[in-house]
């Protein structure tokens, strides 16, 4: 897979910066001409993970948030959401909908949403040294 074009953010976890986040993905990936269904679904997807990040990965105070986002061949968008903070300590668990680690007012649906606006997630983590949601849209092929 060739990379055409690739950006990098990084912001604290702070709630006031999801919406940067979500916009400043959805700048970039505008030159692949998305549909506004396409770009929705990302947008979403971004917000979700960032979240997570916000929510989750730092419980006693903001940390960094790293997102990468890459265009490849084909009209393949590669995004990935990074934290260096707690880590989660079972993946596949995190991934179940419904379960959560934010207590009752979180609906434990976060992976799921992202799961049902990309093409395909993967999720790594280490305890105590954060975690990385790397998300793939198919949005065209090269013509």
């Amino acid at each position: 897979m060739k990379v055409l074009n690739e950006m990098k953010l990084s912001f604290m976890s702070k709630s006031v910066n999801e919406g940067f986040a979500r916009g400043a993905v959805s700048a970039f990936l505008m030159q692949l001409d998305p549909t506004v269904t396409q770009l929705a679904d990302i947008k979403t997807a971004v917000s979700e993970a960032v979240t997570n990040c916000i929510v989750h990965a730092y419980p006693d105070g903001a940390g960094m948030i790293y997102i990468t986002a890459k265009i490849a061949e084909e009209g393949k968008f590669i995004v990935s959401v990074r934290d260096k903070g707690c880590g989660i300590a079972d993946v596949k668990q995190a991934m179940e909908p419904l379960f959560t680690t934010g207590g009752e007012e979180r609906a434990g649906l976060g992976f799921a949403v992202m799961q049902s606006f990309t093409d395909r997630i993967r999720v790594t983590s280490k305890p105590g040294r954060g975690t990385t949601v790397t998300m793939v849209k198919q949005l065209k092929k090269d013509e």
